[in-house]
């Protein structure tokens, strides 16, 4: 597996790195079902085939807009969220 420098630097700081990486992969497992639910529960008709089909068409993020979700994330986290635009 290749991962960026940073991440490995990350990686070589913690003893059971394995742990750290299955730890975000559960996350990630998490944060979709929890997406596809919400969307299910909104009366999206979802299929396999259809997120699948789906999958990788939406255009990347830029910078900013990574920037802006990783403020929105720490505040979240925080316990406070910033004022809506």
């Amino acid at each position: 597996m290749s991962l960026p420098d940073d991440i490995a630097q990350y990686l070589d700081k913690h003893p059971n790195s394995s742990a750290v990486v299955a730890e975000a992969v559960r996350a990630r497992m998490e944060r979709g079902a929890t997406v596809t639910a919400a969307l299910r529960a909104a009366g999206f008709k979802l299929t396999d085939e259809g997120i699948a089909s789906a999958r990788g068409t939406l255009p990347q993020l830029s910078e900013e807009q990574r920037a802006d979700g990783r403020r929105y994330l720490e505040a979240f986290e925080a316990g406070h969220l910033p004022e809506p635009r």
